[in-house]
């Protein structure tokens, strides 16, 4: 869901800047920037969804694993507050993120979320390539936020095993029971 969002967000930019400039409070910013929290959200969910799936029984894991989980979810949280002050202009001028804290968050977001991917990897959770496709969109959206629109197909497809009740395997490492 939250990549189909992202998606959605990323194509009503592209149209809204079309005429060369963006009608910041028109229905197509608005609407995306929804999309876009809505998608933020759930993708922090999902950070929370994916610890829980991990076979955490050494106390160095563990403890990577809630670090990362921290990180997604503060990382979440300036995105959050970033994209509501796009929509309340009055919010952003009372309560402005510090750009350091906004450029902090998004790495802290991008690189909890792909280190909780790798965690889920290395015990056998998810395809090798699935961290390299979300690595790959989130890279995309860096160089151009043009991107969007593709790199929301990318990470549909790095997180589509996640959705799976099932352990999709890259063929390599034993199956692990959940737990």
């Amino acid at each position: 869901m939250a990549p189909a969002l992202l998606f959605g967000y990323g194509t009503l930019r592209l149209v809204d800047r079309s005429d060369g400039h963006m009608d910041k409070g028109a229905w197509m910013w608005n609407t995306g920037h929804v999309m876009f929290f809505i998608a933020m959200a759930l993708l922090a969910a999902l950070a929370v969804g994916a610890r829980a799936r991990l076979p955490l029984r050494a106390f160095g894991n563990r403890l990577a694993a809630n670090l990362a989980v921290v990180a997604t979810l503060v990382g979440g949280l300036a995105f959050l507050w970033v994209i509501t002050g796009d929509l309340f202009p009055s919010f952003r001028d009372t309560a402005p993120l510090p750009t350091a804290l906004a450029v902090a968050g998004n790495a802290a977001f991008m690189l909890g979320l792909l280190t909780l991917l790798i965690q889920l990897v290395r015990a056998a959770r998810l395809p090798a390539w699935s961290p390299a496709a979300v690595l790959f969109a989130f890279l995309m959206i860096a160089v151009s936020l043009d991107t969007i629109p593709v790199a929301a197909v990318l990470l549909f497809v790095g997180l589509l095993p996640l959705s799976s009740d099932r352990a999709p395997l890259s063929g390599s490492g034993p199956r692990l029971a959940r737990g």
